[in-house]
């Protein structure tokens, strides 16, 4: 009989099955976090998971309810006692017919992601585009007619300076303003965008006001909610970007939209509703309610961005990645189906590219290379890196499409960074023995009480920063050569290294009590290879065109410039070691003590944007200086590609790693026996 293929998302981790196998059971084998209390009873309904339908190209799937097993009589009573949503299955109950595509809710998980997008509430000139106006309105008089719309008209215009004309009114404010002038006793607060559009009003003296920063990343979204009169961080929350249920990437959500009918506007009601909920939450935890929430600024990549704006994004999925619009959006966030104020501006920062979205222009209006006169290399890395290079004399943008390696998907016993998933490594180079540590513990496992932190948190995976130093001291150790081969000889050195099938694989740590081991396997490494290859190569275009040191052009010219800084943004270039990362080729090479995390830089710069309207258009001018560079249509993207799959790199010197580290020299790794006797039979 036909094996079934199931991809269980977020984790991103995918196998092929027996029909009949229960999903359960299913996740369980491949090494996916689902909860069940009751052992796969049907009796704590903890494992409920949502079946995906539609095609899905990336995997080479079509995933249809169908191909699932009928609800039973447990998922019934289930569903009539404890009121089961009508979209869930039971993990347990559920059996595999077909292939097909399983989306696992955070509340199903034992261990959830860490959403690792804090924001450091740092000072910032408070200038918001919402401001408050307290006036006195003359009260209606027999003998002085007019309406009441006109009379506080002619109060703002005393108040401000500006003429009574220069003032719009949101149709909305008709309904309540009689009332709130009343009740004010002629006394009203009136909240104003841009200086002249009136959008809230109040007879309180002081109303609280309250706007969202959000950054739409791909995998997370994290909002930010700022008193918009004081400037303090009020709350933050994030949550897993729900789209993940179509793709794990942006470009699988493209292919979604493209092969499923109703795909994409599927895509907007997630991210819309997931908005929602994020502004809730954060008012709530701010002791305010959604409808104080009265500006919101927005970030995220060209796809994230057409998608909240229920455009269509097929145009970003094929060359020349056309954009709807590049330019920043103004819109009434009730047309974005959110629940804030009635009168709640949206604001979306422009796109730069194609590929290069708003939250690139967040991280550079955040980090300002345009004013800096050294060289910087910026890089948001996710599932799509994108990156910045030069100074405040020329800045130029691209992006290149990393895949979702570095976040733990598509890496044998990866995962996503969450508790208890390993984060950091360390291979000892003459025993060949790991250490390691775990998200949510500081033990190192040779440390007294590792062991209980494994009890706590469980032993679960391994996560972006974690693979990123694995393969790093694979290659330190010279268990793998700088092509990124295991070397089989080294078995005759430590059990750690294993056979696995025709090629070989490290044995990190042996599961206990039936838990698979935690293996870093050929497969793994090259995922890991192409990721920072994609990321590398990019650079290097960047590189070729400000002709720079290490670039291709401008070596028989003049005195080329050199690159002085590197700053890696967003949650996992915050959270990975800058050595490791340069070990491995992942970024270019600059002097280690200049190169830095700076954190969630897309969601400040949209902070920024929020408190201060300067801001807006600064970056609103400075997009149209930032010269774009497409790698898709690159001819020397594909030579850099695959110069730089080496580790670090196959041809680029890396003097100044080279004199914090001590890389390995070359060398190569004989062909199995196996191997030599089958090409000399077809010889």
């Amino acid at each position: 009989m036909k094996q079934a293929r199931v991809v269980f998302l977020p984790s991103g981790k995918r196998g092929t099955v027996e029909p009949g196998t229960t999903l359960l059971t299913a996740a369980r084998a491949l090494g996916v976090d689902i909860d069940s209390l009751c052992g796969g009873n049907g009796f704590c309904g903890r494992c409920q998971v949502q079946l995906v339908s539609g095609q899905f190209a990336k995997h080479g799937i079509e995933s249809q309810s169908d191909h699932a097993s009928s609800e039973n009589a447990v998922e019934q009573r289930y569903r009539q006692k404890r009121n089961l949503p009508a979209t869930r299955r039971l993990a347990c109950q559920a059996r595999i017919l077909g292939d097909l595509v399983v989306d696992v809710p955070p509340e199903s998980q034992v261990y959830r992601q860490v959403i690792r997008k804090a924001v450091v509430d740092s000072p910032i000139p408070l200038k918001p585009a919402v401001t408050l106006v307290r006036v006195k309105v003359e009260p209606p008089d027999m003998h002085r007619p007019g309406g009441d719309l006109q009379r506080l008209r002619q109060a703002l215009s005393q108040a401000t300076g500006s003429a009574p004309e220069a003032f719009a009114f949101d149709f909305h404010l008709l309904g309540s303003l009689q009332n709130s002038l009343r009740q004010g006793e002629w006394q009203v607060t009136a909240a104003l965008y841009e200086t002249r559009q009136v959008i809230g009003l109040w007879p309180d003296a002081e109303p609280r006001i309250a706007g969202l920063a959000v950054d739409l990343g791909s995998t997370t979204v994290a909002a930010q909610l700022i008193d918009l009169v004081s400037g303090k961080t009020l709350a933050s929350a994030g949550l897993m970007n729900p789209q993940i249920r179509y793709g794990e990437d942006v470009m699988s959500r493209v292919s979604y939209a493209m092969l499923n009918a109703g795909g994409a506007a599927e895509m907007t009601a997630a991210i819309r509703a997931t908005l929602n909920e994020l502004a809730a939450s954060c008012a709530h935890d701010a002791g305010l309610s959604a409808a104080d929430i009265i500006d919101l600024v927005l970030v995220g990549n060209p796809i994230m961005h057409h998608l909240l704006l229920g455009l269509d994004p097929v145009e970003l999925g094929g060359a020349p990645f056309a954009l709807a619009s590049d330019e920043a959006i103004t819109m009434e966030a009730s047309k974005l189906d959110l629940l804030l104020h009635e009168g709640a501006r949206a604001y979306l920062l422009p796109c730069i590219a194609g590929h290069v979205g708003a939250d690139t222009a967040a991280v550079a209006l955040d980090q300002a290379p345009d004013r800096r006169q050294e060289i910087t290399f910026i890089a948001d890395v996710g599932t799509n890196a994108e990156m910045l290079l030069g100074n405040r004399e020329r800045l130029l943008a691209a992006s290149s499409p990393t895949g979702p390696a570095f976040e733990g998907a598509q890496i044998s016993s990866g995962q996503r960074a969450a508790p208890g998933a390993i984060e950091r490594v360390r291979i000892d180079p003459d025993s060949l023995e790991p250490r390691f540590r775990l998200i949510g513990s500081e033990k190192w496992s040779d440390e007294a009480g590792f062991s209980e932190a494994v009890r706590q948190l469980g032993l679960n995976g391994i996560c972006g920063s974690g693979i990123i130093e694995a393969v790093a001291e694979l290659y330190l150790a010279r268990i793998i050569n700088q092509d990124g081969q295991f070397d089989g000889r080294k078995m005759a050195n430590s059990p750690r290294i294993i056979k696995d099938g025709r090629t070989f694989a490290y044995r990190l740590h042996e599961g206990e009590n039936g838990a698979p081991d935690i293996l870093i396997r050929q497969s793994d490494v090259r995922a890991i290879q192409m990721a920072k290859a994609a990321l590398y190569a990019g650079y290097r275009l960047l590189a070729d065109k400000l002709e720079l040191e290490n670039g291709l052009n401008g070596t028989d010219r003049k005195p080329a410039p050199k690159l002085e800084a590197v700053a890696l943004a967003g949650a996992f270039g915050s959270h990975i070691d800058v050595k490791y990362a340069m070990v491995l080729g992942l970024i270019p090479d600059c002097d280690l003590r200049q190169v830095t995390g700076v954190g969630n830089a897309a969601g400040a710069g949209a902070r920024l944007a929020l408190l201060n309207l300067d801001k807006r258009r600064h970056i609103e001018a400075l997009v149209t200086r930032i010269e774009k560079i497409e790698t898709a249509v690159e001819p020397l993207f594909q030579q850099h590609f695959v110069e730089a799959m080496a580790l670090p790199h196959k041809t680029a010197p890396f003097p100044h790693l080279r004199e914090a580290v001590a890389l390995p020299e070359p060398f190569a790794i004989a062909e199995a026996e196996g191997a030599k006797r089958r090409r000399r039979r077809t010889e």
